[in-house]
Formats: C-alpha cells, structure tokens, sequence
C-alpha cells in the first residue's frame, strides 16, 4: 500500500491520471473522505470537499490539498446532505466553481445503533436521510454534467454491514443495501452515458465512527478478521482511486475492503 501511495504522488502524467478532473466528495472533513480526497488529489483531481459541521479540518484539509499538490484546486463546501436543499444546492456550488462534475463520491454517513425494539423514528429516519436519500439528491444533479462531459465516475461508499447484517443496525443495514441496490440499477441506465457506477465497501476501519468501541471488543472483532487488523482509510480510499482512475470497464459492482471478514 505505501508503494501504492508513493507512486501516486510521483510527478508526471502517469501518476495523475485525473488531471483536470472534478470530483465531489461527501462527508469529506476527516476519515475515509479525507483520505479519498487526498487520494484523488494525488492523481491530479480538483476537489469539492464537503463538510456538514467540521468547517475547520474541511477548510485545513482544502488548503494542504493545494499546498501539496500544485495545480490542485480545492475548495471546502458546508451542507448537510441529508437535507435535499442542501444536497443539491453542494451540486449546483460545485458547477459554479467548476463548470464541471466528473466524479461524485457519496461518502457521508452516519450510525445511530440500537436494537430495533428501542429505536426511535428519529434515529432511523437520520440514518436512512443521511446515508440513503442524499444518494438521490446528490447523484440526481450531478449525472446531468457527467452525461454533458460525455462520462463519469459515481463511486458509493457502504458497508459490510450492508451484506452482513449487524445488532442494533437495521437501520445503517437497510441504508447501506439500499446503497448496493441503487448503485446496480443506476449502473444500468448510465453505461450507456460511458459513466460508471459502483460500491466499496470497507469493513471495520480506523476512523472516529469506530474509536469509541471497547479494547475488550475490539480484540474479539480483530480475532475474526482473516488479516488480524482494521484496516485504514487509505487502503479504501485506494479502492476509490482504481475506480476512477482504472476501473473504466468495472460498473455495478461491490469491491469489498475488510480483511476477508465477509466473502
């Protein structure tokens, strides 16, 4: 993986294969986005980073991007994707900056576990909003400018909740395969705009959504992984990077990132 992530950021147009390109990535400020982002930027990709509340690390995270990376534009966006307006005002900003959009990565999400019997309507409608709904809001407007730009790159973040199933996340569950649902059919109406349409799905990785759980757990967790470890953000990030740069041939698939926890 270090290989992987030294030769991105070699110069030289093999290296920067997304030169040019505009990618909108959601839920962006910190984790898997961020590591996306600077994924994405290493190959030469302008960036919109989304942020819902972290204005600081969105807007610090904007800056290194550019600092490091010359030619890179980036800039951090606040809205909510779990609100329509919000959703699809992030679209319409990144049009006004760019003209463009020829990446979209749905990458905002968020948990409210409990076992179904004591979740409230609350906990369930936020997760469903948040990590289902803003597909649809976000992806709507932004497959217009790709289908304009004569192709396009969507890239879904799920889970492997979402084919595994897990206590106390009906919630998450249902939203992360409804992700996997909507990302095959979407799949089909576009191949034939030349834009692509696919999943990753990491399994239990290093960010702040997975920092709280107890040692005692964690070591049980890590016992059934294959590969004995969480993973990290880069190495799904990575997973995003092939897809868009790569993965031009691939659509409507799941590329699962989880040790072997799932297969």
């Amino acid at each position: 993986m270090t290989a992987v992530l030294e030769q991105t950021r070699t110069p030289g147009l093999a290296a920067r294969p997304l030169a040019g390109k505009v990618a909108v990535i959601t839920g962006a400020a910190r984790g898997i986005g961020a590591a996306i982002a600077r994924e994405l930027a290493a190959c030469g990709t302008n960036l919109v980073i989304d942020y819902a509340h972290s204005v600081g690390p969105a807007e610090g995270l904007a800056r290194s991007l550019m600092s490091e990376y010359r030619g890179v534009e980036a800039v951090a966006v606040q809205a909510d994707v779990a609100d329509e307006a919000q959703a699809r005002g992030l679209i319409a900003q990144a049009l006004r900056r760019f003209d463009r959009i020829n990446i979209l990565i749905n990458n905002a999400g968020i948990t409210r576990d409990r076992t179904l019997r004591k979740m409230t309507i609350e906990q369930w409608r936020e997760v469903i909003e948040t990590d289902l709904n803003s597909l649809f809001y976000c992806t709507q407007p932004a497959v217009e400018s790709m289908i304009e730009a004569g192709g396009g790159r969507v890239v879904n973040i799920s889970s492997i909740t979402a084919e595994s199933g897990n206590v106390g996340q009906t919630n998450y569950a249902a939203a992360k395969g409804g992700m996997i649902s909507f990302t095959r059919s979407l799949a089909l109406e576009l191949a034939r705009y030349d834009i692509t349409v696919n999943c990753v799905a990491p399994g239990f990785t290093e960010t702040d959504m997975v920092a709280t759980i107890p040692g005692e757990i964690r070591d049980m967790i890590v016992g059934r992984i294959p590969l004995k470890r969480f993973g990290t953000p880069e190495e799904v990030a990575a997973a995003v990077r092939f897809l868009c740069a790569e993965g031009g041939y691939i659509t409507g698939q799941v590329i699962n990132v989880n040790g072997g926890l799932y297969m």
